[in-house]
């Protein structure tokens, strides 16, 4: 459990270094400073995985029977929502945080399945953060609507979310997790 909440705790570190300490990423330059959020992202995500998959099963509550067949809609939305904002579909003039939201969905829909312990860290950790982001973006950065590219951009979002969906979802399968079982144990 260390590990996954050490984890965690880098992953908001740099993810919010540039709005919470904005002087010391730019005393290290810009690409210095990206390379120093990608290195630690991709740490945070490495420690999240192993905390996660090591810790010992603490249920806290039971996720109602089904709730699988509703994640695997909303795992659709957040797939989207994740693509939207970089290709300025539709709903990025709609809605500012796309990635934060689809993340966001991520981790609720998530939350929904996974009664246990670990999963309420981390879940509703990365969705805590995700709400806490959104807050203070929207306190510091006036935001500016994107101009929406158009259909071709919709329409190769809508694919690249139905091929990485059907990517996690194989993935799901190889770690172990039917994703369509419906109800989860």
């Amino acid at each position: 459990m260390t590990l996954l909440i050490i984890g965690l705790l880098l992953w908001v570190l740099s993810h919010t270094l540039k709005r919470i300490a904005p002087g010391l990423r730019a005393t290290l330059g810009q690409e210095r400073g990206k390379g120093l959020v990608a290195l630690l992202a991709l740490a945070s995500i490495v420690l999240m995985v192993i905390g996660y998959r090591g810790a010992e099963v603490v249920p806290v509550y039971t996720p109602l029977p089904g709730m699988g067949h509703l994640v695997n809609l909303t795992m659709l939305a957040a797939i989207y929502f994740l693509g939207a904002g970089g290709m300025n579909t539709w709903i990025a003039t709609k809605v500012r945080h796309n990635m934060l939201m689809g993340l966001l969905i991520w981790a609720l829909s998530h939350l929904l399945v996974n009664g246990d312990l670990a999963s309420i860290i981390l879940f509703g950790g990365l969705g805590l953060y995700a709400l806490a982001s959104m807050w203070l973006i929207s306190r510091t950065v006036p935001w500016q609507k994107p101009e929406p590219k158009g259909a071709r951009q919709e329409i190769i979002l809508i694919v690249a979310t139905l091929v990485l969906y059907a990517a996690i979802t194989g993935i799901h399968w190889w770690l172990g997790y039917n994703p369509f079982l419906g109800t989860y144990g």
